[in-house]
């Protein structure tokens, strides 16, 4: 049976797109999801990312989760093996299996009988792919290598793109705390100006003084210098009121 299929293939695209809620585990979730109800005789899916030894795991089920922490607890079965030797590992019937006795055994538990492990590498990382039938003989070997490659291309695509739009994100972030940083720093100095008569680069250099002898950074002297004159100054007031 041919496992890429229209459906499958529609919804490994709309995996591409990204948003403010976009994150490595909900492209896995949903890439999870997608396995379980795109391809043919495929009951559940399971993802594992491996990205600079961090590792992020998700399931279409919650069984599926244990299955693949308990694999990782016993350092041996079919997505391990994908993992270490960068090819696909099919078990057509796990009863039938000898390779992993104690992994076979916990398949069993949570009613896994065939199990196909994808490994994708991506520029920036590696991801494991399992996918899991409750029928034996689900997974035909001719039908891997199309399946393999329409996941490899979509699957760096959505990562790609979530990575990317992350580090812009991340980049706005930093810009918008540099430019509040910025500020800050600037009424600091005025307060500082307005109390000494000094220049602005002189309240500078003394904002720089002061955070090098106390050993803090200078926005965050700033920060406290502003807040403190603005709790005097709503003290004046109230003691005026």
């Amino acid at each position: 049976m041919d496992m890429v299929t229209p459906v499958l293939a529609r919804d490994l695209a709309a995996l591409g797109r990204v948003s403010e809620e976009t994150s490595s585990e909900s492209v896995l979730r949903g890439l999870t999801a997608t396995l379980a109800g795109g391809v043919p005789g495929c009951a559940g899916g399971s993802a594992e990312l491996w990205r600079q030894e961090r590792l992020v795991v998700s399931a279409s089920h919650s069984e599926l989760v244990v299955l693949v922490d308990s694999e990782g607890d016993l350092g041996e079965g079919p997505s391990t093996e994908a993992r270490g030797t960068g090819r696909h590992v099919i078990v057509q019937d796990v009863l039938r299996d000898s390779r992993w006795p104690a992994y076979t055994g916990m398949a069993v538990r949570f009613g896994v009988r065939s199990i196909l492990a994808l490994p994708i590498t991506i520029e920036r990382a590696v991801l494991v792919l399992g996918l899991y039938g409750v029928r034996p003989g689900v997974f035909a070997a001719r039908s891997v290598p199309p399946l393999a490659d329409m996941l490899a291309e979509q699957v760096n695509v959505a990562l790609a793109n979530m990575w990317d739009y992350d580090e812009v994100r991340t980049d706005a972030a930093q810009m918008q705390e540099a430019l509040a940083g910025r500020a800050i720093i600037d009424q600091a100095k005025g307060i500082i100006m307005k109390s000494s008569g000094c220049s602005a680069e002189a309240a500078f250099d003394e904002l720089r003084r002061i955070s090098q002898h106390h050993q803090v950074k200078v926005v965050d002297l700033a920060r406290l210098l502003v807040d403190e004159h603005q709790r005097n100054q709503r003290n004046r007031h109230e003691e005026a009121g």
